[in-house]
Order: C-alpha cells, then structure tokens, then sequence
C-alpha cells in the first residue's frame, strides 16, 4: 500500500469503522456460525520481534501477506507480547517498567512504537489497514491485571469496584512480571475481562491470543471468563489459549471455551522440539476438529527469526528436510499454521514450503487424522481426504541416518492390493504401486495421497 493510501486510511478510520459496524451481521447469525471452521493460518510477531515489533513492522508483515500469502488461506496478523511497553527489548521482559495504560487499568498500544494509537484510538488504525488489506488482526494478552493497575488501584470501568478488589496477588504470572491475576469469583472480577473485551472489540480485533492460561498452572475460571467477555463484546473473536502443554484431561473445557490451544511449550527451531511434538501430536490427535476447535502445536519458526536479539536476525536453525518435516506434520495434526518468521524477507524457498496448495488442503480438509504406525525412528500418519476415499499418508524418518521405508499398505491402515499414489509435495502422480516404499533422507518426510487403483499392481520406490 503506498504512503498515500496509508494516510488516507489513517484520516479515515472512524467512518471505515462505521462502515464495518453496518456491514456486519446480524449477531445471532453469526454466533451460530464456527469462529474458526479450519484450522486459522497467519503470522505472528514473537518469533521474529519479540518484545519489540513496532507499527512500520506490523505493516510491512501484513503487506507481505495480502501480496504473497492470503490467496493461500493465511489472514491473521497478530501483534505478539508486550505492545504496551515502550522500552521493551528483545525476547526478554523489564521488571516494573512503567506500561501504558488507560484510566480503567486496561493495557494500550505504547504510541512510542504504535504512533497510531495516539489520542485513545488504540489499535483501532492498525486493525483498519490490516482489514483494508483483507486480512484478519489479532493481539496476544496476559491473564489477568496489570500490577500497575493494582498499585494504582484503578476503577474498573462501569463498576464501583477497584483493581484491588479483584486482584489475586498469589495468582502471577510465573516468568513475565507484568500481571496479577484476577479473581473472577469476587464481585467486578468478571466486569475487568467485560471491560478489556470490550476495547478489543472497539478496535475490531478478530484474535486473541491469550497467554499464561494454558499450563505452567492451568486457568479455567480466568479461560471461562475470557471467554464469557468476549462473547458479549459483540464481536466474533477466535480465543487462542497459550502456552501448552495443555491438560489432556481438560480438552472438552477447551473445546468449549477455545478455537485453539497450545499442546506444548513455545516451540523454536531445534530439532530436538520437532522431535517431542510427534509424541503430542499423538496424544492429541483424537481432539482435533471437535466442535471447530484445533489443538496447535504453536508457531512455524521458519524464514528470518530473532530480529529483535540482532538487527539482521537469523535464519531458522532447521534444516531444508527437517522444516518440511515441520510442515508435514503440522498439516497432517491440522494444526493452526501461523508462521514466525518475518514474512517481506521469506526467501523463494521457504514461500514454496509454506505455500504448497496440496500440503494445505491436508491441513484446511483433512478428517479424523491419526497416527497409524509407530517405531523407534519412524511415524506414519493418515487422515482422510475430502470428497472420497482416498487417504493422505504422511512418512517421517526421525532417525540421524538415512532410512528405507518399505510397508505393507495394511501396516498404514489402508486396505492390501494395489493403491494409486500422488506425491503431495512434489504435486505429481506415482502410479500405482503394491506397496510403499521410500527413500527417505535423515530427519526427513514424505506425504502422500492413496487412492484404491484396479490397475496391476507393481511396487513403487518413491524417491
């Protein structure tokens, strides 16, 4: 978009938010409707900018999407931690930092980093470009009050209740310093999540990722509470819950409280994280879908990362096979695909990975995937493609060393006799082959999609 069009769109917000409201639908319409039917597919600043992602940035992110990734089905762009703090640095938080804040003890845009949010408009200039581009804008929160908040004992808005009478001061955040926890039981507790539910809503947030909730000590009342508030906000918006790993035990409270919640802890790009996600995904794989709801094996660290820690940043640690290990894996669990990288400097190859359409409908259409095989140093995936009886058929070689993969179709799940096979990756039919064979390099994968053939059966090597 040029500097022209972006003024304009500066001047204008107000009567394009007007606009929006007009447009919309009818409100018991629409919450009849799933918030994510698919699994959701965007960016997400941390990976890259950390603490410190400024406006220009998000922009120049959400420009890359709209030019080189929405017609893929990406559209979320989320502001990651800590926006509302203008000194912060790195991947690293600033204990007792002063945060901006307004009178109601709610979190704002800093307006060093976010110019745009001057004058109380928050985040609702920046949601209006990334909605002009036809794209979707998110935020990341923290459970809870801010301890500023409390140390101020703000009112919260439209109560006689103060910070301090609903703050858990036992109840904080274990590794960030910014937060309180709020007791949702007390009187104005669930008015303080109303409140901020509500400014999200006036800045047309579509996305909320909603942080220290999921593990390190789960948080139902404050989950329950999110999410009751932004069911009343009277806008539709997705509620991701982070970090993981997520209770086993609590995935239908999560289903019937979240679009998505994290499986493990923040993933980053070392094998040795790949390496562990196969064992969640796993164990999580019988959840997936339920109620439109999607267990997410957390963002994609792929492209420039760490920005933030060095100006030139660095390119992800994973090797070619292992990022389309990544890939496979995350599309065959349907995992959400929200990528870390920073997308204007993707290079050629790592847009290809991320925008195969084959690999994506695995992730987007994909049913019921399992995990159907498992060894020492090899997995096995199926889930059933849409529109008939073909399977999609995932292959990993977890194993230091290169690996023959020769199976039986029945040890995969599918029926014996001959199959037609469609490399996915490389979007070119096989042929039909009596049994699956592949070549698979260390750390690598393959995907594939298996139909039933009456054609004479014949091995087939895949390379």
């Amino acid at each position: 978009m040029s500097v022209a069009l972006r003024r304009i769109a500066r001047a204008s917000w107000p009567w394009a938010a007007l606009l929006g409201v007009l447009l919309e639908p009818p409100r018991a319409a629409a919450q009849r409707a799933p918030l994510a039917p698919a699994p959701p597919m965007g960016w997400n600043s941390w990976d890259a900018y950390g603490t410190t992602v400024r406006e220009d940035e998000v922009e120049a992110n959400a420009d890359a999407m709209a030019r080189d990734l929405a017609r893929f089905g990406y559209r979320y762009v989320v502001v990651d931690i800590q926006w509302y703090q203008p000194t912060a640095r790195g991947h690293d938080y600033v204990p007792g930092a002063a945060l901006a804040m307004d009178a109601g003890g709610r979190l704002v845009p800093a307006e060093n980093r976010f110019p745009s949010a001057a004058h109380g408009a928050g985040f609702r200039p920046l949601a209006d470009y990334v909605h002009a581009l036809g794209l979707k804008f998110g935020i990341h929160i923290m459970r809870g009050i801010p301890r500023q908040a409390v140390a101020a004992n703000t009112p919260i808005p439209g109560t006689p209740y103060h910070a301090a009478d609903v703050a858990d001061t036992t109840n904080g955040c274990a590794w960030n310093p910014d937060m309180w926890g709020v007791d949702v039981g007390k009187p104005g507790g669930q008015a303080y999540y109303d409140a901020i539910a509500r400014l999200y809503a006036s800045w047309r947030v579509d996305f909320v990722k909603a942080d220290d909730m999921g593990s390190h000590r789960f948080q139902p009342a404050e989950i329950r509470a999110l999410r009751r508030a932004l069911d009343r906000s009277g806008r539709r918006i997705v509620l991701s819950i982070s970090p993981g790993p997520a209770p086993l035990d609590s995935a239908a409270f999560l289903a019937r409280h979240a679009q998505l919640w994290r499986i493990s802890d923040d993933f980053w790009d070392e094998w040795r994280l790949v390496r562990a996600q196969f064992d969640r995904a796993r164990d999580w794989a019988r959840f997936v879908g339920a109620r439109h709801t999607w267990p997410d094996a957390d963002m994609l660290p792929l492209g420039r990362l760490r920005l933030a820690d060095s100006g030139a940043g660095t390119s992800t640690r994973l090797t070619p096979d292992e990022q389309r290990t990544v890939m496979t894996l995350w599309s065959i669990f349907r995992s959400p695909l929200i990528v870390g990288g920073d997308l204007p400097t993707l290079d050629p190859a790592t847009l290809a990975l991320l925008t195969n359409p084959e690999v994506l409908a695995v992730d987007q259409r994909g049913e019921a995937p399992r995990q159907v095989l498992e060894r020492p140093d090899l997995r096995v995936w199926s889930s059933a493609a849409p529109g008939g009886a073909a399977r999609y058929v995932a292959v990993f070689n977890l194993d230091s060393l290169p690996q023959r993969v020769d199976l039986a179709w029945d040890e995969v799940g599918l029926g014996s006799g001959p199959h037609q096979v469609r490399d996915v990756w490389a979007r070119r039919p096989l042929g039909t082959a009596g049994r699956l064979r592949a070549d698979l390099a260390p750390h690598a994968a393959a995907l594939y999609r298996v139909g039933v053939a009456r054609a004479r059966t014949r091995s087939l090597r895949v390379p």
